[in-house]
């Protein structure tokens, strides 16, 4: 304690009490210094001047969702699974994660994939072409950002049964996928093995029924692997990337990866 805080040398004999009461003082006055440094950050944090904001958060909060995502990619492994469960499980009530894309004057009966390769051709899809490949299904809990979790039920055709269809592999040995909402108003980018990995859907059942307008009919992307912000609903165009597209939480300071 000496050391520390040297005005406390005493000058004649201590006693017990002498001691005790230092060391309380000295106590009391770190813990207020380390109340304050704290302080003292949490407002540096806060302060969102331009200068100090790096793709919508603070930088060194940008800093630590960089290591986490880094940390996310070295261990992803398509070998990892996200445990699933029977039918009967799944919540017939679905909560619907966030309704950002889902404009009212949509008309689903005209809705056409917009599908963008490498070359810059697109092609349009229906729902009917989509069903046509092999159905897949998958119950597994989804999980938001809000906080909540859910165990859903969801068919579709798998991503990577997708690319084998038509023809994708050049596009797919790109590093990223992009995705947007007909009305363009919420996008999200995804990292190729994520969106490769074998349970990844782009979905149009929930429930063994058709999607609901508000959980993205007609098609929508369901990922197991990630949080619920990266399911976007309601795919109006498909795009593949060597850069990373723009991501519409990404900009508000979340993440680009969300994996779980």
């Amino acid at each position: 304690m000496k050391k520390i805080f040297p005005f406390f040398k005493s000058k004649g004999p201590r006693t017990q009490e002498d001691l005790i009461r230092r060391k309380t003082i000295g106590s009391f006055l770190l813990f207020f210094l380390l109340i304050a440094l704290a302080i003292f950050g949490w407002m540096q944090l806060r302060v969102a001047t331009p200068g100090r904001l790096s793709d919508g958060v603070q930088k060194p909060l940008r800093k630590v969702l960089d290591v986490n995502e880094k940390i996310f990619n070295r261990n992803f492994s398509t070998q990892h699974l996200s445990k699933t469960y029977p039918v009967s499980a799944a919540d017939k009530k679905v909560r619907v994660n966030g309704d950002v894309g889902m404009s009212d004057d949509f008309d689903p009966a005209s809705w056409k994939l917009q599908l963008v390769k490498a070359s810059g051709d697109t092609l349009l899809l229906t729902l009917d072409d989509l069903k046509k490949l092999p159905k897949t299904e998958i119950v597994f809990d989804f999980k938001c950002i809000e906080g909540w979790s859910q165990i859903t039920h969801w068919g579709g055709v798998r991503f990577q049964d997708f690319v084998k269809a038509y023809h994708l592999e050049k596009e797919a040995s790109m590093k990223y996928i992009g995705m947007h909402t007909p009305d363009e108003e919420y996008y999200v980018g995804i990292d190729m093995p994520s969106a490769l990995h074998p349970q990844t859907l782009l979905c149009y059942e929930m429930n063994g029924k058709p999607l609901p307008l508000n959980q993205g009919q007609p098609l929508r992307m369901i990922i197991p692997v990630k949080y619920g912000i990266k399911s976007l609903k309601r795919i109006g165009t498909l795009f593949f990337s060597e850069s990373r597209p723009p991501d519409y939480w990404f900009e508000r300071g979340y993440d680009y990866y969300a994996g779980l």
